[in-house]
């Protein structure tokens, strides 16, 4: 599994989630809410420690990544973290970047 996560992404989360060069945020599969990948669940976002890592990528200093446990959400589709400047918020995509 394939992911990135653009540095306007990157700075936004680490203002937000008030985090500094080092940390690492793990994004994750919840049951429920309104996800754009796979019907019925959607993405929790968490400052965490990668365990078993499928998928990581850094920016701005920082380390996010998905464990292995949630990879199937993602099927084989790349994963991108993308900051929306029309929407002013994250904007999570998969399969070919927009």
């Amino acid at each position: 599994m394939d992911m990135s996560v653009s540095n306007d992404a990157a700075v936004h989360m680490k203002r937000d989630m008030e985090v500094e060069n080092g940390a690492s945020i793990r994004f994750f599969v919840r049951y429920g809410g309104c996800g754009n990948i796979q019907t019925g669940f959607s993405l929790g976002v968490a400052i965490d420690e990668p365990v078993e890592a499928a998928a990581s990528a850094e920016s701005e200093g920082v380390i996010f990544y998905v464990e292995d446990k949630d990879s199937w959400y993602f099927g084989d589709r790349p994963f991108y973290v993308e900051w929306d400047e029309a929407a002013e918020e994250i904007a999570f995509r998969h399969g070919e970047l927009v």
